[in-house]
């Protein structure tokens, strides 16, 4: 197209909005603050229908290309690998990345499309979907109860041996409990704490102390009757599990497709008491919370 005729309908555009798109100079030709707007609206419009027109073409959605996706290591290990094949069988021009780790990690300067995360997510600029509900424990073995005592309330924590993930990892507002309704955090101390939350867990296991668990992770134990729960009145009220990505503007069609794959397999698998769709801003980086 001739530059004089993209010239005349740039004209006639800016006229019909009312605004300037361009900066036009002798020299060069910029984007105004409304055309910058203006311009990434159109292209996520544009993003849509294409994203629209491939899940109804030739015989339905035709995702490729490279996911790259992190999880905290235990519930990774458990609840996000085990989903992979079933995804890749669906989309077989999609290849996967799975990072494993209870390390904070940066979604968007590390180059990850998706972060599964377990915890709450603080407001940032980061989009959370929440896909199940995690409720959280204390639990220990009946034979450390039977040798320390059963606490009574979260203040008896402070003459136990708790068992804590270390600073790096996450929960670093401490153990969550209501008191009297309210929400209130307690860093209980102990002669052991872990980055690792599978290693925790085993030490619980064997008699070591108290360890705050997700219900995913202690389910079997506590039917079992390895492990006991304690406290359970000041249970604090479920968190959430999350996918996160690093905008809800211009995601893949990839990105979305196992955004969707995650929520249909944890409603099935029956992770949490609830899932829903909804979204919302999360912390930039949001801990793994386990």
């Amino acid at each position: 197209m001739a530059p004089a005729v993209i010239g005349r309908r740039m004209d006639a555009l800016e006229e019909r909005l009312g605004v300037k798109l361009l900066q036009r100079t002798t020299r060069r030709i910029s984007l105004t603050h409304e055309g910058s707007a203006f311009l990434e609206d159109c292209q996520r419009l544009l993003v849509d229908f294409n994203n629209a027109e491939a899940s109804v073409s030739a015989g339905g959605v035709k995702a490729s290309g490279h996911l790259r996706v992190t999880a905290p290591a235990g519930f990774g290990r458990r609840h996000v690998a085990p989903l992979v094949p079933g995804f890749l069988a669906q989309h077989p021009e999609v290849s996967l990345s799975l990072n494993l780790s209870d390390r904070v990690v940066d979604i968007v300067n590390e180059g990850f499309d998706c972060a599964v995360r377990v915890g709450d997510l603080p407001d940032s600029s980061l989009v959370g979907v929440r896909l199940a509900d995690n409720r959280r424990l204390c639990v220990a073995t009946p034979e450390y109860l039977r040798r320390a005592g059963t606490p009574s309330s979260p203040q008896d924590l402070g003459r136990h041996q708790c068992l804590t993930l270390s600073s790096e990892a996450s929960q670093t507002r401490g153990w969550a409990f209501s008191v009297d309704g309210v929400v209130s955090h307690l860093r209980p101390g102990g002669r052991l704490d872990c980055s690792d939350g599978q290693v925790l867990h085993e030490w619980c296991l064997r008699g070591l102390g108290i360890a705050w668990r997700s219900t995913w992770e202690v389910q079997a134990d506590l039917a079992a009757g390895r492990l006991v729960s304690v406290l359970d009145d000041f249970a604090a009220p479920p968190n959430g599990i999350y996918a996160v990505v690093p905008s809800a503007r211009h995601l893949p069609l990839r990105v979305r497709l196992w955004m969707d794959f995650l929520k249909h397999s944890y409603g099935d698998r029956g992770i949490g008491a609830a899932r829903s769709g909804s979204e919302r801003p999360a912390k930039s980086p949001a801990g793994a919370g386990l």
